[in-house]
Formats: C-alpha cells, sequence, structure tokens
C-alpha cells in the first residue's frame, strides 16, 4: 500500500515537472544591431513598399562541383548583386550540414553593389550524391534566399 502512495506522489511530481510553464511564445533574441531590421524590414522607419527593400540577386544560386574524392574541400563562391534600393546588410548565413562553413560580408552592400559569400564543403564522411544548402538571412525581400552545391562524392582509392 505504502509504494502505491509513493508511486502516485512520483508520478505527480514528473507530470507536474514536465509541464510546459511558458505561454507558448518563444523569445526572439536580439542577434546583432540589425536584428530587428532583418527580422521586419518593412518596419515602421522603413517604407511598407518591398519594392523600396534591399534585393539579392545571385549570379548563380547552384554550383555543381562535379565528381570528387571523399575527403577533399570543395570551395565555391557566390556572387551577388543588391538590386535593391537600400543597402543590403547581411546578417548571417548557415547551412544545412556542419560540413559546409559559409563566409559573407560583413559590412553593407550599396544599392546596386556586388559581394560574394564563400561556401566551403569538407567531403570527409561524406558519400554519393550530395545538395548542401546555405540559407543567407538579410534585410531583404524575402528576408531569407538560398544558394546551393550539389555534386558526388566517391570513395577514395
Amino acid at each position: 500500500m505504502k509504494s502505491g502512495l509513493w508511486m502516485i506522489a512520483i508520478s505527480c511530481v514528473l507530470i507536474q515537472a514536465c509541464k510546459n510553464d511558458g505561454n507558448g511564445v518563444k523569445e526572439i533574441r536580439d542577434e546583432g544591431p540589425n536584428a530587428s531590421v532583418i527580422r521586419n524590414p518593412a518596419s515602421a522607419d522603413m517604407p511598407l513598399d518591398t519594392n523600396q527593400l534591399a534585393r539579392i540577386r545571385y549570379d548563380e544560386s547552384e554550383f555543381n562541383f562535379g565528381t570528387v574524392k571523399e575527403g577533399d574541400i570543395v570551395t565555391h563562391v557566390f556572387k551577388f548583386t543588391n538590386t535593391g534600393n537600400v543597402p543590403l546588410v547581411i546578417q548571417k548565413a548557415r547551412s544545412s550540414c556542419g560540413c559546409t562553413i559559409p563566409e559573407w560580408p560583413e559590412g553593407a552592400i550599396a544599392p546596386g553593389g556586388t559581394g560574394e559569400i564563400l561556401a566551403r564543403f569538407n567531403t570527409n564522411g561524406k558519400m554519393e550524391k550530395q545538395h548542401k544548402v546555405i540559407y543567407v538571412t538579410a534585410n531583404t525581400y524575402p528576408n531569407e534566399t538560398k544558394v546551393s552545391l550539389v555534386g558526388e562524392v566517391t570513395p577514395q582509392d
């Protein structure tokens, strides 16, 4: 009988501990001086007309690196132009896999200006067909764009 009461008490504690004490709304972290502009590029101090926002146009949005051997490092530069009417600021670039590392310009790209995103893909441990995506978050419309590396990785001899 006592063990049954203990089980009920422990169950109640565990159930209570597992409850979500929040209101279901995730807190948005400040990720730098331009975070609010990037989360909402058409803010109160900017025009609501999306034609007045920065826009990013890539020379190519996908690069096929062909066939490489496992262990090779594939690098490619994605060139882009700010076709918008305000300076373009890239907040971050992240990849779909830890094996792919992007580098992007830290400063603003003036309207009509160009920039580059360098992508490095480490093929170690990756085999067969590969499709690695880099997501770019900026004060553009839309605020997230993507470029990708595709190709095939074969075993080392």
